[in-house]
């Protein structure tokens, strides 16, 4: 099929499993009543990307507070009750961090409950998110390895222990959030991918990386501001990208100023062109998402064009989030009409 359809990953929280339009937001339940809600939201999710027409869905990453911080709380040797401000993506704004200290170890399976849920409950491609190890070591404060390409690849040595239980759990695509490679573009072209590299070791499922702009939140919005009348941080490292190991490279493309012939780098790879924009409650139409892959075929082969979303729907509401999803399906439709 041309044009299959997914999302980059998180989905808005229910009401009544968290709080709203937050990235960490407070969870409403706790104990077994916080398990069977995060349960409920996952199923119901799963239903509704069905409903819209997506392809390859995930499990919206109902069981997160946090898209770093999700997989970090599994982690041993990460101090999250002596918390310190650091600035991250390159001090693009500052965050309140947990710290590094001490060897890095998993204490067991991070995500083996949500994925396994979510593959017993449907038959289409699930794809499955994890952060990317750039950006988790941006993510933190490391006081104990004293080097960030060190802390990296320990993290990546992790993210592949549970990438490849993630495999065996049933999963089709496992994909690394990077945006911290549109921070540090020049690193992201050397270290940056072989830690994901590292990160992918002996898996025989699809992989992605996804790479964005970021969340719809202030600090975003102003530092693309900033950016000029194209963003060309793709560049930088969408060649190296184009001669490693990833099989799927994701990227943000809807009401973006990254100019679209840069999808010309990544030759011979499955391009994920974002075609939803999240940092916007207006609802894009089918002709709008119909261009946007009118003007990708004119640098990507129209077998390796997956249509996707510019980064996650969480701070979204969910009726928003579930009208972009349908209007993302029904352009899919109109594309594949078109151009099929």
């Amino acid at each position: 099929m041309l044009f299959p359809t997914t999302i980059a990953g998180s989905l808005p929280k229910p009401g009544w499993l968290a709080e709203t339009h937050k990235l960490w937001p407070k969870w409403r339940q706790e104990g077994d009543e916080l398990a069977r809600a995060k349960r409920d939201a996952t199923l119901l999710w799963l239903k509704l990307q069905e409903d819209a027409g997506i392809d390859c869905l995930t499990e919206g990453e109902q069981s997160r507070q946090h898209f770093v911080h999700g997989f970090v709380e599994f982690v041993d040797g990460i101090d999250t009750a002596n918390k310190v401000a650091m600035g991250i993506r390159n001090n693009r704004y500052e965050a309140i961090v947990p710290q590094v200290v001490g060897q890095l170890r998993l204490k067991g399976r991070a995500h083996a409950t949500e994925a396994r849920l979510a593959r017993a409950h449907t038959k289409r491609q699930l794809r499955f998110t994890l952060p990317g190890p750039m950006t988790i070591m941006d993510t933190v404060k490391d006081a104990y390895y004293g080097d960030r390409i060190k802390t990296a690849m320990a993290f990546a040595d992790l993210l592949n222990e549970e990438a490849r239980a993630l495999e065996k759990d049933g999963i089709d695509v496992i994909q690394f959030d990077e945006p911290a490679f549109n921070a540090y573009t020049d690193e992201a072209a050397g270290w940056g991918i072989e830690a994901l590299h590292r990160a992918i070791d002996g898996l025989k499922c699809k992989t992605a990386v996804h790479i964005c702009y970021g969340y719809g939140i202030k600090a975003n919005i102003d530092w693309k501001a900033g950016l000029g009348a194209e963003w060309r941080q793709y560049e930088d490292f969408f060649p190296a990208l184009a001669k490693s190991r990833i099989d799927q490279i994701s990227l943000e493309a809807m009401h973006s100023r990254v100019p679209a012939r840069l999808m010309g780098l990544l030759h011979g790879k499955e391009v994920i062109v974002g075609a939803i924009d999240v940092a916007t409650n207006l609802i894009e139409t089918p002709d709008e998402i119909e261009a946007v892959v009118a003007e990708a075929l004119k640098f990507v082969p129209k077998d390796k064009l997956i249509l996707g979303t510019n980064c996650g729907l969480a701070p979204l509401d969910t009726d928003i989030a579930i009208a972009k999803l349908e209007a993302l399906g029904k352009g899919a439709g109109q594309a594949r009409a078109r151009h099929g």
